[in-house]
């Protein structure tokens, strides 16, 4: 039986929250090639994260998105197995996304 994106989907929700964290579904309508998930750990790190199915690969539109993100010095993780995600990057304490101060009052930003 062939895994499927949602699997990993799934899975991946699972450990995050296990683990404390928040892991939102990122939509941008007008925006082709954004990430999946946006995963948000204790402690302020965040990851963005390409969910494919086992072997899967992004599409162009998916690479050509993360590449415009790499350029402002932001990673998106490429997952297509959950539990070694988890292992590999959110259990090693990897920093993710550098949280900043709040800037302001919120009001209109």
């Amino acid at each position: 039986m062939v895994e499927r994106e949602r699997n990993v989907e799934r899975r991946l929700v699972d450990l995050v929250r296990r683990r404390g964290g928040l892991c939102l579904k990122w939509t941008s309508p007008g925006t082709v090639g954004v990430p999946d998930r946006i995963v948000v750990m204790p402690g302020g790190r965040i990851y963005l994260v390409e969910l494919k199915r086992p072997g899967g690969k992004p599409r162009p539109s998916q690479v050509a998105f993360h590449a415009k993100l790499a350029r402002r010095g932001v990673r998106v993780h490429v997952v297509d197995d959950a539990d070694a995600f988890a292992r590999d990057v959110l259990d090693s304490g990897e920093q993710g996304i550098h949280p900043v101060e709040p800037v302001g009052d919120g009001e209109g930003q």
